[in-house]
């Protein structure tokens, strides 16, 4: 009975005292949990969101490039009996001089498709007329260059699209090898062209939209297509550039084109 006292106060004493909360400490936990959201919010934007976006993008040209390879059902009614087929004549790509060009769409307009077999057999964009980024590249669709050519035109066919976001439609495109078919179908048929190099310049290096990309008062004596995206992914003060040349035609009477497979294995990026 008479230990008993003492030990209660030594219990007592060792008691660890309570913990005060502080302003800083709040404030750091407030800051922590911040960060923690930011970097989730940016992991969406990067992987889940672009892959969900991307997925749906894909849906959506699939759609329009099918629709432009089934006739519709008033053609198939009035179109006349075929002929005889002439066993001199091949299928495929057509004649350089038989290349249809299209007028310019409004902006806005929806008008192609673009597919890059060394992006995979599921990568395939739409492509509308504008590069405005709120109703175009934020929408996840390919933008065409107002002042540039259209596919098929003698000059300069250019593009842009983002890297990352908005279904980050030309991510991949440091993966190019030199030789990639990079394909866009209109209602026309199927326009390819062949890749041959990337570069990087400055956003203020607005040349690579020439006719002859990068050639002032140059007269374009043949057909380039140009690609344009950030570079890096986060910087808008750069551009990564690739440049392709026209290869072929085929109209779409003649069904999707050879270029249209997936690319030579052992040509890896």
């Amino acid at each position: 009975m008479g230990d008993s006292a003492p030990v209660t106060r030594r219990s007592h004493r060792r008691r660890a005292p309570r913990r005060r909360v502080s302003i800083v400490g709040v404030l750091g936990e407030l800051l922590i949990t911040v960060g923690v959201v930011a970097l989730l919010y940016v992991s969406w934007q990067m992987w889940v969101g672009d892959w969900i976006i991307g997925a749906e993008k894909h849906k959506q040209a699939s759609a329009l490039s099918q629709s432009w390879m089934t006739p519709s059902p008033a053609a198939s009614e009035d179109a006349s009996p075929s002929p005889s087929p002439d066993p001199s004549a091949t299928a495929g790509p057509a004649p350089d001089a038989v290349v249809p060009v299209q007028a310019q769409p409004d902006h806005g307009t929806t008008f192609g498709v673009m597919f890059v077999p060394r992006f995979g057999s599921q990568w395939q964009f739409t492509i509308a007329a504008g590069t405005s980024r709120h109703d175009i590249l934020d929408q996840g669709e390919i933008g065409h260059y107002a002042d540039t050519g259209m596919p098929g035109a003698v000059g300069n066919t250019v593009y842009a699209a983002h890297r990352w976001t908005s279904g980050a439609p030309f991510d991949p495109i440091d993966r190019l090898v030199v030789g990639d078919a990079i394909v866009v179908q209109t209602s026309d048929g199927w326009y390819t062209y062949r890749f041959r190099t990337l570069e990087y310049v400055q956003d203020t290096q607005v040349d690579v939209l020439l006719d002859v990309p990068q050639k002032v008062g140059v007269q374009a004596n043949g057909r380039y297509l140009t690609l344009t995206s950030c570079a890096p992914k986060l910087n808008m003060l750069e551009r990564i550039i690739a440049y392709a040349v026209f290869d072929s035609f085929t109209p779409a009477s003649s069904g999707p084109p050879a270029s249209l497979s997936a690319p030579t294995q052992g040509a890896t990026a």
